[in-house]
């Protein structure tokens, strides 16, 4: 029997409200019975939530890991994908390639049985769990038994062969962060990275304090004393230091005074928790860019108080996606021995 036509964009999986695409819909069709022409199967082996869903989600469940799968098993089976309702964000999936649909066939560089990586949100992506294996609530990573399917316009990357699965699962997963930090940093500005002792906020210091140079200035703002401590010993930044990133005030003092009041040229937000709008508007000159890589990030906070403190302050959506970005990011791995080794002890 001939495989059903599908939409680019998945279209034809969405259930309600009918129109819309995939991402924004409450309900898509999650039946991997049969597939349509132009999607590939995959077969799930590991989900990585993203940081600030996995944060909320542990936190609803005071983290009982019954109550985590619970919860989680409960948004797929509403939603027929891992969309959280509290934060709207997803995560992304390690797999292997099952079946691919006749159209797509010999127009794509995959076969079945390979592994990939899936580089789109597990927000649009239909899923059906069969059973919760193992939460890895550290690492925000959950192994399960089940299937997904990825559309025709869905970005991907074959796991290489020369990283760990879960190390480069893990840096895929923000793959987005530090490639937007190469593109948006130039030699001798200024950078602050709020929640820099984090998986992406690592990533991006490396990458921060590579096209700086010499003439620029990396500043990590970090959440605790261990990871500042980490950050310290990585040495991607010129200046470390430990705050809380939800209170502007001591933040812009301590700014302040390691730029003698110039502030900064890029500021690169990176945290799981909402609330850190302000401080990352405050620090950065007018002239400067503010990237909210932050799923917690709210467009109203940030627009309304920039406005409030006359700030001219150019502010960036965290787009996921940006050419090239799984190779930015394996790269680093692959030339910085200590993040490689960080990273394999932190999420490998």
């Amino acid at each position: 029997m001939a495989q059903k036509k599908g939409s680019k964009y998945g279209v034809h999986r969405v259930i309600e409200p009918k129109g819309v695409l995939p991402q924004p819909a409450n309900k898509i069709d999650n039946n991997m019975d049969e597939i349509y022409d132009n999607e590939i199967l995959i077969d799930v082996q590991t989900l990585n939530i993203d940081s600030a869903s996995f944060t909320d989600i542990s936190a609803r469940a005071n983290g009982d890991p019954e109550q985590i799968k619970k919860i989680m098993f409960e948004i797929v089976e509403k939603q027929g994908k891992h969309r959280n309702p509290w934060t709207g964000s997803g995560g992304m999936l390690l797999g292997t390639v099952e079946k691919i649909g006749d159209a797509l066939k010999g127009k794509i560089d995959l076969k079945e049985g390979d592994k990939i990586a899936t580089l789109v949100s597990l927000s649009l992506t239909p899923l059906r769990i069969d059973e919760i294996l193992e939460i890895r609530a550290d690492v925000d990573q959950v192994d399960i038994k089940g299937k997904a399917i990825l559309f025709e316009s869905g970005i991907y990357a074959k796991i290489p062969s020369d990283l760990p699965e879960k190390l480069a699962l893990s840096a895929l997963d923000v793959a987005g962060a530090p490639a937007q930090t190469a593109k948006l940093v130039k030699p001798g500005d200024t950078v602050l990275i709020i929640g820099a002792g984090g998986k992406s906020g690592m990533l991006c210091c490396y990458e921060a304090k590579k096209r700086a140079g010499v003439t620029g200035k990396v500043i990590g703002l970090c959440h605790s004393e261990r990871s500042t401590k980490r950050m310290q010993e990585l040495g991607f930044c010129d200046y470390v230091f430990s705050a809380d990133a939800t209170q502007p005030v001591p933040v812009l003092e301590k700014i302040e005074e390691l730029t003698n009041g110039q502030m900064c040229d890029v500021t690169i937000n990176n945290v799981n928790i909402p609330d850190t709008e302000m401080t990352s508007i405050l620090c950065t000159k007018n002239t400067g860019v503010v990237y909210f890589f932050s799923m917690a990030t709210s467009f109203t906070k940030a627009a309304l108080g920039a406005e409030g403190v006359g700030s001219d302050v150019t502010m960036i959506v965290g787009n996921g996606y940006t050419k090239g970005h799984a190779e930015i990011t394996l790269q680093e791995l692959r030339e910085c021995e200590a993040l490689r080794k960080i990273f394999t002890e932190l999420y490998a």
